[in-house]
């Protein structure tokens, strides 16, 4: 992830990035430290990701080569095309990319995304691509055949996609995704499916998904993301050569009894459920973190993540 910042603050962003995040892009000392530990954890590709990270091209070229230099394969690059414009100034991007390393663009299409950027700009850069001969796949091309139905020179605002698409266009988009619910996702789980007493959601199964190493992520802050739970960070140097006991009492809790355990440690400090109830156990995850952050904070939770997930609904 090179960054948080994006020009998007898309609703089903399970890292919360938008415009307003912390400003910044990582750095060439970071993508070192990264790669150091990747390369010493047995990882040998990666996909670069956000945020969005063409808001800054020279620190994407930069992380392209320095990735490249060290014996990481660049996968591809995630984009929402925002910075196309004409022809000619997007393939000599595209150009300067494959010179430092990479040949491949992931490029979001989806409802989502429409509401921040016109679906012309992604269809023309992948245009672009083709022409280019730089590879491209859009994620999810399944939703063009419904994104063709607006006006695709402009964003569309929730109310004139419920009106064009569907009234349940967001929920549908999120099950057709196969979406996990987690970060700004939060909200579409919340506001499409029944909540139930916490007691009765909550599981003391251990969370083993916070010590993945198959499909994780690593931050512009040299930081650990597990693949199925964000807004848990774990420096990267700590989860690769071991994590020092007792320093991550969320995370412990999580990783020894799930959120039945994580659900007790916030009794003991003041938590009270929700009356209204909660929709699945990692939602209710989610809302004790949220709570610690401001009142009993850990290192392992980072109180931006957490403030910005619950905003643009």
């Amino acid at each position: 992830m090179a960054n948080y910042r994006c020009s998007a603050a898309c609703r089903h962003c399970l890292y919360a990035c938008s415009p307003e995040r912390t400003g910044g892009y990582i750095t060439k000392e970071a993508t070192v430290n990264v790669c150091e530990l990747l390369r010493a954890g047995g990882c040998r590709s990666i996909h670069i990701g956000g945020g969005e990270p063409f808001m800054d091209f020279d620190g994407l070229l930069m992380l392209v080569r320095t990735v490249t230099d060290m014996g990481i394969r660049v996968e591809y690059i995630e984009t929402n095309a925002y910075w196309t414009t004409d022809f000619q100034h997007t393939a000599s991007k595209l150009k300067e990319l494959a010179h430092a390393g990479a040949d491949t663009l992931c490029i979001s299409v989806d409802p989502f995304h429409a509401e921040f950027v016109p679906v012309e700009l992604p269809l023309s850069l992948a245009a672009i691509c083709q022409d280019a001969g730089f590879g491209y796949f859009l994620w999810q091309e399944r939703f063009l055949p419904m994104l063709l139905r607006l006006d695709r020179t402009k964003t569309h605002s929730r109310a004139e996609m419920e009106k064009l698409l569907s009234p349940r266009y967001i929920i549908e988009t999120a099950r057709s995704y196969g979406l996990h619910m987690g970060g700004r996702a939060f909200s579409i789980e919340s506001e499409f499916s029944s909540k139930k007493p916490a007691d009765t959601v909550m599981s003391d199964k251990p969370c083993y998904g916070l010590i993945s190493g198959g499909h994780f992520h690593v931050d512009m802050y040299n930081r650990f993301i597990p693949p199925g739970c964000t807004g848990i960070t774990i420096p990267l140097n700590e989860a690769v050569n071991g994590i020092p006991e007792g320093k991550y009492p969320v995370f412990e809790a999580l990783l020894g009894g799930g959120s039945a355990a994580l659900f007790k440690h916030a009794i003991k400090l003041g938590f009270k459920p929700d009356s209204q109830g909660y929709s699945s156990g990692c939602n209710l995850c989610f809302h004790i973190r949220s709570w610690l952050c401001e009142n009993s904070p850990t290192p392992e939770l980072d109180p931006e993540y957490y403030i910005e997930a619950m905003k643009y609904w």
